[in-house]
């Protein structure tokens, strides 16, 4: 079977490597699967087309927003209509490029959603699938409210018109799928047989160099953007943990364009001196970060943005054996097994998250239980076996 997946994004964003890793465990059964995508940064993209663990990747245009390390670049309105223009072009002549017995886009965007309409739909006549892994509308950032409509819109239709959907939580399966439409959820997962600690004389000299060897470490691993990634709960817990655990670390591994913020919040505090902000790394450093860590921390409003999310950032704290403390607010308490793996609090609480890393961090005994736990149950989010879950889609039409 032939498979073209139509991506608004790069197979580097968290999103991206959702799409690139269900498309490697297809290539695994015998697939030929292309992703057609769009990049980050469109213009310093010089490698184009390549294949990367079997999976054809062509990147055809740029994201509706510029986006390198740290920094995120927003367009003009006129900026961006030219630049959806040239990537819708772009999908479509992908499109055209690359027949297949499935397209499915990843995201229900503007720019891939109109390119779907186009190309599959008028010229190449045939029906597409669509994943959902976002509230599109809340997750992005957009100032305008007819940029807000447009996102909305786009949310609202191409759910409607694709012949199945993906989804990655159960909320997203019962508001985006009509009645009689085959649905399927497959959540976020982690490479278990790659994404490993690295060797203790690794770990130790990385701690070593940061300056957390034998002290507690505190992590949080993803986006510093405040409007979907409420990091600023984390830092209010901080605050209280840093009282009775005078040697405690705040680690938090990744950029976003509210580092700057971030970082100058934490100069004012008393603790500035415990917190590491890494900034944006590889991909391929984040787990020896993230074993540093005693425990992991997904801070979380109750809000559309957390109710959609399947967070990689839960998935593969597991993988490394480090328990997660997140709130109680959509899919996740299934995600710690219910409280083996790690521990779900109230949701917009500052409080009950310190009290849950004060008790975590104080009780070494049960921090090895649930590291144990937490490991066993990461399997069952293995990519792999997603993509089997994934493949439930095509045979259901």
């Amino acid at each position: 079977m032939r498979i073209v997946f139509l991506l608004p994004m790069g197979i580097d964003r968290p999103s991206g490597r959702r799409y690139f890793n269900i498309a490697r465990g297809l290539v695994r059964r015998g697939w030929h699967v292309r992703l057609l995508a769009l990049h980050p940064d469109f213009a310093t993209c010089y490698q184009r087309r390549f294949v990367a663990d079997g999976v054809e990747v062509w990147y055809v245009g740029q994201m509706h927003a510029r986006k390198t390390g740290n920094t995120t670049v927003r367009f003009s309105p006129l900026a961006l209509l030219w630049v959806v223009i040239r990537s819708t072009l772009g999908l479509i002549w992908g499109v055209l490029c690359s027949p297949a017995d499935y397209y499915h886009l990843g995201k229900p965007q503007p720019i891939n959603g109109m390119a779907a309409i186009i190309a599959v739909c008028l010229l190449r006549r045939t029906s597409f699938f669509v994943d959902c892994d976002d509230d599109e509308v809340t997750a992005n950032r957009v100032t305008a409210g007819w940029q807000r409509a447009m996102f909305a819109f786009w949310q609202w239709l191409l759910p409607r018109i694709a012949v199945g959907l993906t989804v990655n939580t159960r909320y997203l399966a019962e508001r985006m799928a009509r009645a009689g439409q085959p649905c399927v959820i497959v959540p976020n997962g982690v490479d278990s047989r790659h994404f490993t600690a690295p060797p203790l004389a690794i770990r130790a000299a990385l701690a070593a160099a940061l300056g957390v060897a034998g002290r507690p470490v505190i992590a949080y691993a993803g986006t510093l953007a405040l409007h979907n990634h409420p990091v600023d709960l984390l830092f209010a817990a901080f605050g209280q943990v840093a009282e009775r655990h005078p040697s405690a670390v705040l680690l938090l591994i990744g950029g976003g364009e509210d580092l700057p913020l971030l970082q100058a919040y934490t100069a004012q505090q008393p603790w500035r001196d415990r917190v590491i902000f890494t900034g944006h790394v590889p991909y391929s450093m984040v787990r020896a970060l993230l074993a540093l860590a005693d425990v992991s921390v997904d801070p979380v409003r109750n809000d559309a943005v957390a109710l959609a999310r399947s967070p990689l950032k839960i998935i593969e704290s597991l993988a490394l054996g480090v328990p997660v403390i997140t709130g109680d607010v959509g899919d996740r308490a299934e995600m710690l097994a219910f409280g083996a793996a790690g521990v779900v609090v109230p949701p917009d609480d500052a409080v009950a998250l310190a009290v849950a890393i004060d008790e975590l961090l104080n009780d070494p005994a049960r921090r090895a239980a649930m590291a144990a736990a937490a490991a066993a149950h990461a399997r069952r989010y293995d990519w792999d076996r997603l993509a089997e879950q994934w493949m439930a889609i095509y045979e259901a039409v």
